[in-house]
């Protein structure tokens, strides 16, 4: 079990890498499309599918440089097709004034091997006060 877990914390890595990058085509192979979230953009509303997230790599990476880390990462094992994993997203970045800034969040993603693949499949997250 430690094994996947490991496969999930470097999954969601690289899922979150894919994010701040705005690699729509990483996103989408690590993702399944019929992919469902809770997220402060979606106002309240569960979103269904990918559509909503390609607006926003369409934008386009941040500009400047960016890094992004997991937290504390918790991983989850529930049985041999299906994994939770919980952390606070760090994402250090520059504000407009040059300065170095920690953007926080809280997250919750659920990964399920589909065809003997790994796929992120529900995502849920909050951002701290």
């Amino acid at each position: 079990m430690a094994d996947n877990a490991q496969t999930i914390i470097d999954l969601n890595q690289r899922l979150l890498n894919s994010i701040v990058q705005a690699d729509w085509n990483a996103y989408a192979e690590l993702c399944d499309a019929t992919l469902t979230c809770f997220e402060p953009e979606a106002r309240g509303h569960l979103v269904e599918g990918m559509p909503f997230h390609r607006f926003y790599f369409d934008l386009g990476a941040s500009k400047g440089p960016v890094h992004v880390t997991m937290a504390s990462p918790h991983v989850r094992m529930l049985g041999d097709s299906a994994a939770l994993i919980c952390y606070v997203r760090l994402v250090q970045k520059l504000d407009g004034n040059n300065s170095p800034v920690t953007a926080h969040v809280e997250e919750t993603r659920v990964w399920q091997k589909i065809n003997g693949q790994w796929k992120h499949v529900h995502f849920h997250r909050v951002p701290l006060a």
